[in-house]
């Protein structure tokens, strides 16, 4: 406890109840689920009735630490898992994999340069976030620890066993249940987008990005695919302007990049008054 928490008002503090409720008597009142304290009690709120409260402490966790740290803007790195390092590219499951690995690098750059305007701001803006895990991510983690800097991982509970990867800050390592709160997450504070090749969870990410931005719930920021011989390979735009299903205006959302200064260079020359 704080000595603000002190302050804060004369009652017992939580933390203090729930010390003393582990010291009292043991009967079988005591012990029955019942007389648990409701905010120490897991089982109470995991029940489904309480699903509210759970989504509203997943989106304060990760807001209420990020304040704290002072981090004020993003920079969101989003990108396949599966795409290995250059030096695993051997070990790649296909050729077009092993090719996509120069991504790993170029990840990596751009996480690196990024950071380093970071630590010019103390490290409040511009800092690297990633979805916490392997591939494209973890090169964005790495770009930012080897640059001396810190960087965000919003990791997600999936059914086979998983961790963070090691170049993740350990106090912004951030683990979710509910998606829609982690993708909330991603795009708080996001000052610039960037896409990687990646699968489903990319193209997921990419189009509720691009659906937010179309639709004016989300201001315009850049929007940066790397890749531009994958990226109309797997998606074909235009055609989903010629069909009407999209404005042709709705391309000029997003842009296409190959290197990491290349996205630097745009995200400098962004003006958001000139996208109202």
């Amino acid at each position: 406890m704080t000595e603000d928490d002190a302050r804060a008002h004369p009652f017992p503090h939580s933390r203090e109840d729930a010390k003393s409720a582990e010291k009292t008597p043991d009967t079988p009142q005591t012990r029955a689920p019942a007389y648990k304290l409701a905010f120490a009690d897991t089982d109470f709120l995991l029940r489904e009735e309480l699903r509210a409260v759970r989504l509203q402490l997943e989106l304060l966790k990760p807001q209420m630490i990020l304040d704290e740290r002072g981090i004020e803007s993003t920079v969101v790195m989003f990108g396949g898992a599966r795409i290995p390092a250059p030096e695993d590219k051997g070990s790649a499951r296909t050729e077009t994999l092993a090719g996509l690995s120069k991504y790993y690098d170029e990840a990596y750059r751009f996480a690196r340069l990024m950071t380093e305007r970071s630590l010019k701001t103390y490290g409040r803006e511009f800092v690297i976030c990633t979805g916490g895990g392997p591939g494209v991510m973890e090169a964005g983690n790495k770009g930012a620890h080897e640059a001396g800097g810190q960087s965000i991982g919003l990791g997600i509970v999936l059914p086979h066993e998983q961790a963070p990867n090691e170049y993740v800050t350990p106090d912004l390592s951030f683990n979710f249940h509910y998606f829609a709160i982690r993708k909330m997450h991603f795009l708080l504070r996001a000052r610039a987008i960037t896409v990687f090749p990646g699968g489903f969870g990319t193209m997921d990410e990419l189009f509720e990005t691009l659906t937010l931005i179309q639709t004016g719930r989300m201001k315009r920021v850049p929007l940066l695919l790397f890749g531009r011989e994958f990226w109309d390979s797997v998606i074909d735009w235009k055609a989903l302007a010629d069909a009407g299903t999209i404005s042709a205006s709705d391309l000029s959302l997003m842009q296409y990049v190959e290197t990491a200064q290349e996205a630097v260079d745009i995200i400098d020359a962004f003006d958001p008054d000139a996208c109202d």
